[in-house]
């Protein structure tokens, strides 16, 4: 894929963090899948909904709670846009990916989910996309099953359609995995699923910054993702449900806003997409999320995957020079991610070393203690890459890595 318009000076101008030094060095933000940074049109976007429409919405007749509400809503026709969804009232705000997937297994849990119906998810999920079924298995009694991984840290399909039957009720597996980086084949996950009548839940907290998403040609039930790992604020997350199933499952939280009529007797529910919305939204950082993607889309989607994928091939040259550096994740299709360790060398010690040369990573489990006890390590060094990063930003990561091998062997 070839990179048409991408000018990364005046893409690293936008985002004002990345010009500083940490003890200093010239900071190296390497620690993206994480959290990304923000350009300033986001932080402006923020700032000026608070000090010019800051009200509450959908329900005030006066000036600035219906302009607050537009704007609120714009963000929400802005994300259907986004993920190509069929209608704008599919798409849920909620607090993060977290809180999505949390919201599907609750509201599974009260309808639909039986004792002898089984619940698959794969070795490699985070934790928030493996503590949510394990708390709806215990509740309901129903089975949760496991599908393993290679060593190269992708999914085991065989075995996949294997465990699939007429029992599976749902099929929750990461679009793209945290820690090893490894793009899932979700498509032909989905359509097997489909053929057993389960639905399926995508965990995209880590795809929908670096692919174009397509949630209509996925067929995905569920697709579940964060602002704050896409330029956008915290606190705001998206869960896309068809209407379908939107509209045949119970609300998650009772309140205002979600309601259509409520006496001491009974309650009836708000229509989509408000039944599943309870409460006073996180509404500054909702309106913020639409110049994130404004700013992606201008960017370019594809521009974005090109350029991090050109980051990923270097980084991976580079580094596999190092004697002694062993890679977890090595999938033959990958996102920017790189998970590493140093032969006899804990991975937090690289990672301190590497922050008093200024190149921030990950260490750690990375919310994915299967996957490391799948490779009998306690950890792994994270460097995941953003589209504002840079090849001499690799050489820096080289010459740190190469520095803490040195000092530390």
């Amino acid at each position: 894929m070839e990179v048409k318009t991408f000018d990364i000076e005046a893409i690293r101008r936008d985002f004002p963090v990345l010009d500083q030094e940490v003890n200093g060095y010239p900071l190296v933000y390497l620690d993206n899948a994480a959290t990304s940074q923000k350009p300033t049109v986001v932080v402006d976007s923020l700032r000026d909904y608070y000090l010019k429409i800051n009200s509450n919405i959908h329900r005030g007749v006066h000036h600035l709670s219906q302009v607050a509400t537009d704007a609120f809503e714009q963000t929400r026709e802005k994300v259907r846009d986004f993920i190509n969804a069929e209608h704008s009232h599919e798409i849920i705000f909620t607090s993060g990916t977290t809180e999505g997937i949390n919201l599907v297994a609750h509201v599974l849990g009260k309808k639909v989910i039986e004792p002898w119906h089984e619940i698959l998810i794969s070795e490699m999920e985070h934790h928030s996309n493996i503590v949510p079924w394990q708390l709806l298995a215990e509740y309901t009694g129903a089975k949760l099953v496991t599908i393993p991984i290679t060593d190269e840290g992708e999914l085991d399909m065989e075995e996949y359609h294997t465990l699939l039957n007429e029992n599976t009720a749902i099929v929750a597996v990461s679009h793209i995995s945290n820690s090893l980086g490894t793009i899932n084949p979700v498509k032909e996950i989905i359509a097997s699923a489909h053929e057993v009548n389960a639905w399926v839940l995508i965990d995209g907290a880590q795809s929908a910054p670096h692919m174009r998403i397509d949630v209509r040609d996925l067929d995905a039930d569920f697709y579940v993702f964060s602002a704050h790992k896409m330029c956008g604020p915290t606190g705001v997350g998206v869960l896309y449900g068809k209407e379908s199933i939107l509209n045949e499952l119970p609300p998650y939280k009772g309140g205002g806003e979600m309601i259509s009529e409520v006496s001491m007797e009974k309650s009836t529910y708000a229509d989509l997409p408000h039944k599943f919305e309870a409460g006073t939204p996180n509404i500054g950082e909702v309106v913020a999320f639409k110049s994130a993607l404004d700013y992606l889309d201008e960017v370019g989607l594809e521009n974005i995957a090109a350029y991090e994928h050109e980051l990923l091939a270097y980084a991976m040259e580079k580094l596999s020079t190092i004697e002694g550096i062993v890679f977890h994740g090595t999938a033959k299709k990958k996102t920017s991610v790189i998970s590493f360790n140093l032969k006899g060398i804990h991975p937090y010690d690289v990672g301190m070393i590497l922050d008093k040369l200024g190149v921030a990573v990950r260490t750690g489990h990375h919310c994915t203690q299967p996957v490391m006890k799948r490779y009998d390590i306690p950890g792994t060094v994270r460097a995941s890459m953003a589209f504002y990063n840079t090849k001499e930003e690799i050489d820096r990561l080289y010459n740190a890595v190469l520095k803490a091998q040195q000092m530390l062997s």
